[in-house]
């Protein structure tokens, strides 16, 4: 930064050394932008700076009105139950918060005594009737969420009142969420410049700075290679906690790693070794801990040979180390580590936990030589295998859906004679659930029954709704006979489980049946069992009898509910009734945005488009976010004739991977039918992206792509031979055998002769030899386009020998003719023609 008379970690570093080099910025950024930033906010107060972003007039308001126009904000229109004595209570009570001063205006010299006396009329003043707020850093998150962090800024400004640290962490993190979200330089200058401001404000009001506050700044520093940027808001932390400077450094090295200054990166190390103070070990652990993070292996090992890992107190980042070890593959230096640990006397349990962090972090290796891996570590180690780790293998096992070795793992607990957590157990039947690996609940009840196990409600409830799912609705009657045998109580959600396997099977007779026997085990419904009963009524008059039934029964109005009403009324084609659901009084404000999103994709898969985008546009408006199903109802559901644009935006607001991928292969038909070639393109490129590291995925989407080419009607066989050559050339990979054949079959569908013989020449250049079914395709395609020479040179290549192939080629020859008799040169019959004739 031109001008700046601040010291990076690296020049302090040179002075402890006592070396004395002057530090200047290798960043290719013009200074010209950071000067404009420190102007920025080094000229202006917060309350000033949030005045004319917004070009808001600061005077003529007392604190007493902002407290009820905020208090209108947070009780507005959808607190519906509040009664106006209710509601004057609650304005009453916020304007008394607002009234309590966040910090007194007393001298600094004294702070922690004034925080203690500040949190004791806190604490006097935060009681609300209203429970809704109990806490002040609630308000300002939701303040920031509903207001935006703009306007949550000028609240604050206009009321004059310096917050504590809570609530400056919360603001600064709302700035830095609002930076990255934008893409106008201005608006994030103004972000970072509020940032700014409010870490100066926690130090002129006696606060240490510490990483809860700085490390957001200082990370979006990094994301986005912003040297000079960092330098500047480095000087003011330094300046005002001289114990971060350490943690500063694993920031510093993030930065150098990320811009790949191979020369910065050096001279850090460099100077690292020379430095000899007693903090020298921590300043190690933290440069360590940023090249975990950046993917360099070399300087990684480089540094983890000198450095005394022993010193290294934290678990956490000696954890980080061996993730880094096993993605790095580092094996030698792992079990070096590992036996320096023992050798120290760490215990068991601890060295266990990193052989775990270890093994589990190599990546491409199959879950049985992970385990394989675990056991030898510790047999070499000679460390005794506990009945945790056996578990956390376990654990490990269903968060990736392994459950079968998870349960082979349960097996050798049990001849180890170990016992089995409930937890555990509860884990692995949640992932046989998710995993849809039903029948696997036969196998677990039987090692409960055998182990003596003592499950709960909730396992019983778990493998109920698997034995449901299997369809085996007798043995799920079974298992809550046998609730007795084990003292557990039945509970809604058994039978619900139950009740929706019936209405799923559309047995709505054994699904009403399911309603009796909760009675006669003086069961109550709850109300997930009405929201099952009103999903599935055929007429507004049964919705009505369930909602009598359930109001005299004292079940309360849910989310769930509210959402089984809104697909019940549009089921039924009361469409108008669905979207009265949303005005109901008692619909909470926390669910509201989630009850609009099912009324949405209920509208749309209903047919009711128009309804369903206006719903959509009034909630874009007031900047409500709709769910990821309602946004794929509305991708599947919109007219082919559709806008574009409207498609991939609804696409770009699913965050979720699987969502985005989900949506991504609904738009693509899309795209072909209305032949928008560059948009297709952009959306492969980002497919291939998603699955870099899957080249069987990266087929599938292109056999996908090609599929629908293929199937089209009319045809469109440039569009194919055009994005053939794209992915070749600008993706820069090859296409599929499976991709071939569609674009084969799309050529005969296109009586295209030229392209078909092309298409042949691409499965050479592919590297793809020609297979039994490729020449058979080909051979139906020079048949159908008429050039029987060509074909009959293609049937000599078939191999005839099974009756299969046979029977195609005949197949062939009867729907498009073999030529004979149409001035071509009859060939003589080979062996494999009478064969295949007799």
């Amino acid at each position: 930064m031109r001008g700046s008379k601040s010291k990076t970690l690296s020049s302090l570093f040179r002075s402890a050394s006592k070396l004395s080099k002057q530090w200047k910025s290798a960043s290719p950024k013009n200074s010209a932008e950071d000067i404009a930033l420190k102007n920025y906010v080094s000229s202006k107060p917060l309350s000033e700076i949030a005045a004319e972003t917004l070009k808001f007039n600061s005077h003529g308001e007392s604190p007493t009105l902002l407290s009820r126009e905020l208090s209108s904000i947070f009780c507005g229109d959808l607190d519906y139950d509040l009664t106006d004595s209710e509601e004057s209570s609650y304005r009453s009570g916020l304007e008394n918060v607002l009234d309590v001063p966040w910090l007194a205006n007393e001298g600094k010299c004294n702070t922690s005594a004034r925080q203690k006396v500040i949190s004791r009329e806190r604490k006097e003043k935060w009681t609300f009737k209203n429970t809704e707020i109990s806490r002040f850093h609630q308000l300002v998150n939701q303040c920031g969420c509903k207001l935006g962090a703009d306007t949550t800024i000028k609240v604050f400004g206009k009321l004059g009142r310096e917050t504590g640290m809570k609530e400056y962490n919360s603001l600064i993190k709302l700035c830095i969420e609002r930076a990255r979200e934008t893409n106008d330089e201005e608006v994030s200058l103004q972000k970072l410049s509020k940032a700014y401001q409010l870490l100066k404000s926690m130090t002129e009001q006696g606060f240490q700075v510490e990483e809860e506050s700085y490390g957001p700044i200082l990370m979006y520093f990094v994301d986005y290679g912003m040297v000079q940027e960092f330098d500047f808001y480095c000087e003011l932390i330094i300046d005002r906690n001289a114990d971060s400077l350490a943690r500063l450094a694993y920031y510093e090295m993030l930065l150098w790693t990320k811009v790949q200054n191979e020369d910065k990166i050096e001279e850090l190390l460099y100077h690292l070794s020379l430095y000899d103070g007693t903090d020298k070990s921590v300043f190690q652990e933290n440069y360590l801990l940023a090249l975990c993070e950046s993917n360099r292996v070399k300087d990684f090992e480089r540094l983890l040979q000198t450095i005394d890992t022993t010193t290294i107190s934290s678990t956490a980042s000696l954890t980080n180390i061996f993730k880094c070890l096993g993605k790095y593959r580092l094996e030698s230096s792992a079990v070096k580590l590992l036996q320096e640990l023992v050798t120290s006397g760490n215990g068991e349990k601890v060295i266990s936990n990193f052989i775990y962090a270890y093994t589990t972090s190599i990546p491409s290796l199959a879950v049985e030589d992970i385990i394989l891996e675990f056991k030898n570590l510790h047999a070499e180690l000679e460390l005794k295998l506990a009945s945790s780790q056996y578990q956390n293998l376990i654990k490990y096992c269903c968060e990736l859906f392994k459950v079968h070795a998870a349960l082979d793992m349960v097996d050798l607990m049990f001849e180890g004679g170990m016992k089995l957590s409930l937890e555990t157990l509860n884990s692995i039947l949640e992932a046989c659930d998710k995993s849809c690996e039903y029948q696997l609940v036969h196998r677990i009840y039987s090692l409960i029954l055998r182990h003596d196990i003592k499950p709960n409600s909730e396992t019983f409830r778990i493998m109920i709704n698997m034995t449901v799912r299997s369809k085996d609705f007798e043995g799920a009657y079974g298992m809550l006979k046998d609730l007795e045998k084990f003292n557990v109580r039945p509970t809604p959600g058994m039978y619900n489980a139950i009740m929706a396997g019936y209405f799923r099977e559309k047995d709505t007779r054994a699904a009403l049946e399911v309603l009796k026997k909760m009675d006669d085990a003086n069961v109550k419904a709850d109300s997930q069992t009405f929201s099952y009963l009103i999903a599935n009524c055929s007429s507004e008059d049964d919705i009505s009898k369930c909602l009598d039934e359930m109001k005299d029964s004292g079940v309360p109005l849910t989310k769930h509910v509210y959402m089984a009403l809104i697909n019940g009324y549009a089921a039924s084609g009361q469409f108008e009734q669905a979207k009265q659901v949303i005005n109901e009084r008692g619909v909470h404000v926390k669910g509201f945005n989630e009850i609009r999103s099912v009324l949405v994709s209920a509208l749309a898969s209903h047919g009711q488009m128009s309804d369903a985008l206006k719903i959509y546009e009034e909630m874009k408006e007031s900047q409500c976010k709709l769910e990821p199903k309602a946004i794929i109802a509305l991708i599947e559901n919109l007219p082919s004739e559709g806008p574009l644009d409207r498609l991939l935006h609804l696409l770009e607001q699913l965050n979720g991977l699987d969502q985005w991928v989900d949506a991504a292969y609904r738009v693509i038909p899309y795209c072909i039918r209305q032949n928008h070639f560059r948009s297709i393109v952009d959306l492969l490129k980002k497919l291939v992206d998603t699955y870099k590291d899957d080249e069987v995925a990266q087929e599938s989407v292109f056999d996908e792509v090609f599929f629908h080419i293929a199937e089209k009607d009319p045809i469109n066989l440039q569009f194919g031979l055009d994005l053939l050559q794209v992915i070749k050339k600008e993706i820069g990979l090859l296409p599929s055998r499976q991709c071939l054949d569609f674009l084969l079959s799309a050529c005969v569908k296109a009586k295209d002769l030229e392209a078909c013989h092309l298409i042949w020449e691409e499965y050479k250049i592919s590297g793809l030899p020609y297979n039994i079914l490729s020449y058979v395709r080909m051979y139906r395609a020079m048949l159908a386009l008429g050039d029987y020479e060509y074909a009959a040179d293609i049937l000599d290549k078939i191999p005839r020998d099974d009756i299969h192939v046979c029977s195609v080629v005949q197949a062939c020859q009867a729907a498009y003719g073999t030529g004979k008799g149409k001035g071509k040169k009859k060939k003589k019959k080979t062996g494999k023609d009478v064969a295949c004739e007799t």
